[in-house]
């Protein structure tokens, strides 16, 4: 009960303002969804920066499989967890404006 009566609450101001002219609702959550990225390591670099108003440090690491290279950005100093010319299988939460890792496992693909 306590929870359609929740539901109704933030419902009235979003229908109040439908009158009011354009209105637009937008929410990101993927849902607690892992994704993974694997390859040979072969390029690692730190970086620091700044995300609407926050610092924050990214570890960038390119992966190669298959030709295709990508690169994916960590939230953190994460270099010792990607030793160049090995290959790894990263697991991780999506982010912006980078990802939380999981897992890395390093070893034969």
């Amino acid at each position: 009960m306590k929870r359609i009566l929740a539901a109704f609450l933030s419902a009235v101001p979003l229908l109040a303002c439908v009158g009011c002219g354009g209105v637009f609702v937008s929410a990101l959550w993927n849902g607690g969804i892992t994704q993974s990225a694997s390859g040979l390591v072969v390029f690692v670099d730190f970086s620091n920066g700044s995300n609407n108003g926050t610092f924050v440090f990214v570890t960038w690491v390119t992966l190669q499989q298959n030709g295709t290279s990508t690169t994916v950005p960590f939230c953190g100093d994460q270099r010792s967890q990607f030793p160049v010319s090995q290959f790894v299988n990263a697991s991780f939460t999506p982010g912006q404006p980078c990802n939380q890792i999981v897992n890395v496992a390093i070893g034969p693909h």
